[in-house]
């Protein structure tokens, strides 16, 4: 079916030794890596881009003829070595698979149902092609039929295809069409070839800034970026950011919907494991940033353990039609662990499953049952998929890098990072710690967005909390930078009073505020406040939880509560 297809478009006419002689001398001109023309030789296609900028350009008459003559020699030999650099190359396509595919649609519309999933209008080459595709789809959602008579309706109906009008066009899909059988065959055809073009694109694009970078993008940034696009092309067939239909963003939210009314308790993101906080929150939202926050001592670093171990464990896999893996409970835990190693944290995840003090199992202190408790536990978390990250001192650019590689690798549900004041920036000279910050912030804000993941970021609070007699922490405690609280969709605090009340312990029992002293402790001993200081689509109030000091474990209150803040 080839009434449709395209040819190569010639780069050059004329004289090829005075258009290579012209092109070769202007490089040379220009060039302070290039010495001679004869350079060239060895580069066809660094010649061919700038013969093609200087076609119709008369040869310079000051040109020495001795150097002429040079020229000459190095465009004979370019052009015998690589006759096919001569013309330009038209983009990856295949116009008669995307004919083929149209007419099968348009013959029996079960054909669209088989690449609709992965087949997108965008992917198709030709503009008509693309619009015949997206309109007929619109049509068999609706319940409808696509036809050439009811697809016409909603095209151009003088505009041409070659010597035919667009209904003329239509019918001709239909007639000449396959059986529906091949259809996916055709749908991933022109889906690789569209992924060759977006490489093709990505590529140009590295190139043309590589050689003319503006002065804010160092090398390190357009990395960055061309990573991010081909992670982007590889994950979702795309390679830019761009406009989303509504329609589209309303069918997602309805399966958003569908999947929180299916899910044991209601949850529309990842569970917890934690159910009181889980209730407050509808579980962790994916592209959401999360900032857990606290002063030292607080537990703050525990509780982001707990959360990451509790989904890790309740991991379940699902194979996708595509083969894909993807989490039906639970999910992937990436954990960036800047402050503590590895071995510190599985230290703490295992005494929390064991209920076996931290402190003794690094000190050995452990009898046999402690230790036959340890093995079994060890043993059922070889199969946990949590993956950490002890790299200190990392940017948000390698940070970004490896989580994007890991999605790849091994699948990415929730990201941990702990904590966001030990990552470092871009490392310019003239950035201050606030800005520092911000860039951070931001940049998670716009991973989690990316790879679809909540990402939970630990976050110190300011001293000005020790000097105020309500310790509680409020949104204006954020640490170095409002951009925290600007960029987080949701804001915890961890608060235990607990830890404030101990050290008021008067000295002498026989005092009559000890009395009262132990009163109040008895009363927050074992408890933990997290404070819900921020949920961008939630209300906020405070989560009473159960906390174990000795095993660092957080866990449901048997009556736990929650107090919504009144508003004002």
């Amino acid at each position: 079916m080839g009434w449709m297809s395209r040819g190569s478009t010639p780069c050059h006419q004329g004289d090829t030794g005075d258009i290579f002689s012209l092109a070769a001398s202007r490089a040379v001109e220009k060039s302070n890596n290039v010495q001679s023309v004869t350079d060239f030789t060895a580069s066809p296609r660094l010649l061919l881009s700038c013969t093609c900028i200087c076609l119709g350009e008369p040869a310079n008459p000051g040109t020495e003829k001795t150097e002429r003559i040079k020229m000459n020699d190095a465009a004979r030999k370019i052009a015998a070595v690589a006759p096919a650099e001569q013309h330009y190359r038209e983009a990856p396509n295949n116009i008669e698979a995307e004919q083929a595919l149209l007419g099968a649609i348009l013959m029996n519309n079960d054909a669209y149902y088989r690449v609709s999933d992965f087949l997108k209008p965008i992917h198709l080459y030709e503009p008509l092609h693309r619009k015949i595709y997206e309109v007929a789809g619109d049509i068999i959602r609706m319940g409808k039929i696509a036809n050439p008579v009811t697809i016409k309706t909603f095209l151009k109906a003088d505009e041409k295809v070659g010597d035919m009008t667009v209904s003329e066009y239509l019918a001709r899909l239909a007639r000449e069409a396959v059986t529906i059988i091949n259809a996916e065959d055709y749908g991933r055809a022109i889906y690789d070839l569209a992924l060759r073009r977006a490489l093709i694109t990505i590529g140009e694009d590295m190139v043309n800034i590589a050689y003319d970078a503006p002065l804010d993008m160092p090398p390190q940034t357009q990395i960055e970026d061309t990573e991010r696009r081909l992670f982007e092309l590889a994950e979702n067939g795309r390679y830019d950011g761009g406009f989303q239909a509504f329609n589209d963003a309303v069918a997602l939210a309805i399966d958003m919907a569908a999947v929180a009314k299916e899910r044991d308790g209601g949850l529309s993101g990842i569970s917890t494991g934690i159910h009181s906080l889980d209730s407050k929150m509808g579980g962790l939202q994916r592209s959401d940033l999360i900032i857990l926050a606290g002063r030292p001592g607080m537990g703050k670093t525990s509780l982001a353990t707990n959360i990451a171990y509790n989904i890790a464990a309740a991991y379940e896999g699902e194979v996708q039609s595509d083969g894909s893996m993807k989490a039906k409970n639970g999910g992937v835990v990436g954990f960036y662990s800047l402050e503590m190693s590895s071995e510190q944290l599985a230290t703490r995840i295992i005494s929390e499953q064991t209920e076996v003090s931290s402190s003794k199992i690094r000190r050995g202190d452990i009898n046999d049952a402690d230790f036959e408790k340890l093995v079994a536990c060890s043993m059922m978390m070889q199969k946990v998929p949590l993956y950490i990250d002890q790299t200190g001192g990392i940017s948000i650019a390698q940070l970004a890098a490896r989580a994007r590689r890991l999605k790849r690798q091994r699948g990415l549900d929730v990201l941990v990072v702990d904590y966001v004041q030990l990552m470092t920036g871009s490392g310019k000279a003239n950035e201050n710690r606030v800005q520092e910050i911000t860039q951070i912030t931001t940049g998670l804000k716009a991973l989690g967005k990316e790879l679809n993941v909540p990402i939970i970021a630990l976050s110190q609070l300011s001293r000005q909390v020790e000097s105020r007699d309500d310790k509680r922490p409020q949104l204006s405690d954020l640490r170095e930078s409002g951009s925290i609280e600007q960029d987080a969709d949701v804001v915890l605090f961890v608060f235990r009073e607990e830890y404030y009340v101990k050290n008021m312990e008067p000295r002498d029992p026989a005092d009559p505020k000890y009395s009262e002293w132990e009163a109040l402790f008895d009363k927050v001993k074992g408890t933990a406040d997290v404070i819900i200081a921020k949920q961008r689509h939630g209300p906020t109030g405070t989560v009473k939880l159960a906390f174990q000091a000795e095993f660092t474990r957080f866990a449901d209150l048997a009556d736990s509560s929650f107090v919504q803040y009144e508003e004002h």
